[in-house]
Order: C-alpha cells, then structure tokens, then sequence
C-alpha cells in the first residue's frame, strides 16, 4: 500500500511538471507573432540604425567612423557629459524637495532649501553643457529641438485642459450631447493632409484670409503667419532675438492646427474616464453643501488622474514624433523657427541624402524621447490617483 501510494505520488508530480511546461509553452506560442512583430518592424530597426550611424554612409555604405556622427552633435562627449550632470543634478534636486530629511523636525524646510541650491546649480551647469554643445555640436540640430520643445509646451497643456473641459461640458445632460461628441471628434479622425493643406489657406499671408479678418475685427494689422519667422515676443515690441524670443508665429499657426486636431481624441478618453466615477460620489458631496466647482476640483480631477497622465505621456511623445501637418505647413521663409527634429532629420535623409547623420539624430531624439517619458512616468506617475 505504502509502494502504491509512493508510485502514485510520483506520477502525479511527473504529469504536473509536464503539465506546467506545456502551458508555458502554449503561452509563448500565443506571444510569438506579437514578439516577432516587434523583433521584425521595431527592435531591428533601431538596431539597424545605430550600425548605420557608425559608417558615413551616403546612398551607399562608406568606411566605419565609429562615434563621429554623434560627436557631429555634441561637439564633444565631454559636453554631452556637462549636460547630463545637469540633468542629473535637476533630478536630484527633485529628489531631495520631495524625500530628504523626513525624518527630521525641520526637515521639510531644510530639504526644499538644499533641493533650490542643487536645482540652481544644476540649471548653470546644464545650460553650460548645452552653450558649448551649441558652440562646438551641431547648432541646427539643437536649435530644432528648442523648436520642437516650443511645439510641444505649445500643444499638450491646452489640449489636455481644453479637452478636459469640453468632456465635462459633454458628460452633463445637454440637448444634442452625441451630436456635440462626434463633431468635436471629428478632426482627429480626418486625414491629416487634408485639413493641414485647409490651414494653409486659413493662415494665408493674404488680407483676405480668414485668420486675418478675424483679427481685423479687433483693429489688428494682417499679419504674415505661416510665413513670419520673427519670434512671437518681437512682434510684440520686445527688444529680444533668436530662440529666446518664443516660437515664431508660423510655428504658432501650426500649434493651433495641433490643438485643434488632437482635442476631439482627449475629449473623447476624458468622457471615458469621467464615466467610471461613481455618481454615489458626487450625490455624498452636494449632500456635503459642496458646489460645482468644488465637486470638480476635488473629486473630478483626482479621480480621472490617470486619464490624464496617460494623455499627457502619449502627448509628449506624439509631438516629438509629429510630422505630417509640420511638413505640409512649413514655408521657405519661416526659415527654422518650424524646424522640428523630425523634419531636421527627414531632410537630412531624403533630400541631403546624409544617412549615417540622420540616423545618429533619430537615434539621439529617441533617446531623448524615452528619457521624457522615463521623467513623466517618475514624477507625474506619483502622483496619480488609482482610488
């Protein structure tokens, strides 16, 4: 009897080990054609642009240059390594305000006063790195980036608010809500070509253009828009110069396209998300003698946190990858001012034919691009609100 139960006992383990390899197999199998998707259409690529990025190669692969490319960027790594310890510094900093000496009876004060010291002096010593990346790298490239920086502070906070708003004007009991749903949806669904070429004609140069009737009503000047390349501060009467007059105005008008395009798809996730908070909430905080505003304030925007942290992250990343609506709205005498990355590098590869180049720039602004959304995903990430 002791033999039978021993033997049984056996079997059974052997049978539950081969059981549990078939399964896992069965799941790798399942996972398979999604892995090599992504090996075929995503890893390789980017593998195959860092081994290009390491040749100079024009149409055709020349001799191996190693780390050339890059340093056609940075000037030197020394520079690049003066920017990343700024960086590092920032971060540090926020650590500090946030987590240090909290154990201490003064030790909020102490730690927000070491955190603005650490902050200071890593902004002298990036913006140190980033004037010697200037004066010795490639300043077009970096001077694109600006650009794209000034697209993408431009775009994402107003679409996110606006589109905030929008969804709760929508989630209220208004006649023709759907109706209203669908029209606001509509410009993100709607090839992108198209309505960027409809811009074209809105901001025309033209006296007559609809833009500048519009601000013909207010006793405004026509103005040049796509084609101004003057920063927006030096149209304004201020003695300023360069990138550190702001975004010009042609790259104003195609920050107008890209709220205006992306609003309809963030109103359409917050109504989603405004649709999964319990009414019981809301009924418990009028009961309260909480208003409107208040309802909105503390119970409205903790509890769709999440909505808005994922519209933001996938925000940022769209406007560092945008393309499309800034190819086809750009104009020859707007110059730079609506040089993003992205078109930097497209021009470098189709029309310069300069492929090793461009693809140290992808490679470069996907980097920067992950190290964007690492930094979202640690500080706005904490501060989400899961219920």
């Amino acid at each position: 009897m002791t033999e039978n139960t021993s033997t049984f006992g056996k079997k059974t383990g052997g049978d539950l080990h081969k059981l549990k390899i078939q399964e896992e197999i069965t799941g790798y199998l399942f996972i398979l054609p999604a892995l090599i998707i992504i090996l075929v259409f995503g890893i390789f690529p980017i593998g195959y642009s860092i081994y290009m990025s390491l040749f100079n190669w024009q149409v055709t692969k020349g001799p191996f240059v190693g780390d050339k490319n890059y340093l056609l960027i940075f000037g030197s790594w020394q520079n690049l390594l003066i920017l990343l310890a700024g960086i590092a510094m920032i971060v540090g900093s926020f650590i500090i305000w946030n987590r240090a000496f909290a154990s201490l009876a003064k030790g909020k004060q102490l730690a927000h006063l070491l955190a603005a010291i650490v902050l200071i002096l890593g902004g002298v010593v990036f913006v140190t790195g980033w004037i010697q990346m200037y004066e010795t790298g490639n300043s077009e490239f970096l001077n694109s980036l600006i650009v794209t920086v000034y697209y993408a502070i431009g775009t994402v906070p107003l679409e996110i608010i606006i589109g905030l708003i929008l969804a709760y004007i929508l989630y209220q009991d208004i006649v023709g809500k759907e109706i209203f749903r669908i029209i606001y949806f509509l410009p993100y669904i709607t090839p992108s070509i198209s309505t960027a070429v409809v811009f074209q004609i809105i901001f025309s140069s033209r006296e007559t253009s609809f833009a500048n009737r519009i601000i013909g009503f207010f006793g405004v000047d026509p103005l040049r828009w796509r084609f101004e390349a003057k920063p927006v501060l030096q149209l304004l009467g201020l003695k300023v110069s360069g990138l550190a007059g702001g975004p010009s105005l042609a790259l104003i008008s195609i920050i107008i396209y890209g709220i205006w395009s992306f609003i309809g798809y963030n109103t359409v996730i917050f109504l989603a998300g405004l649709g999964n908070i319990p009414k019981e909430i809301y009924e418990a905080a009028e009961i309260d003698g909480g208003s409107r505003w208040d309802q909105f304030r503390y119970i409205t925007i903790p509890m769709i946190s999440p909505v808005t942290f994922y519209l933001t992250l996938i925000a940022f990343i769209g406007t560092f990858k945008a393309f499309n609506h800034l190819y086809v709205m750009r104009t020859p005498s707007a110059g730079t001012s609506v040089l993003t990355t992205s078109l930097l590098i497209f021009d470098r590869f189709y029309k310069a034919n300069q492929y090793s180049i461009a693809t140290a720039q992808a490679i470069v602004l996907f980097l920067i691009i992950l190290g964007l959304t690492l930094a979202q995903n640690k500080i706005l990430g904490e501060r989400v609100f899961y219920g």
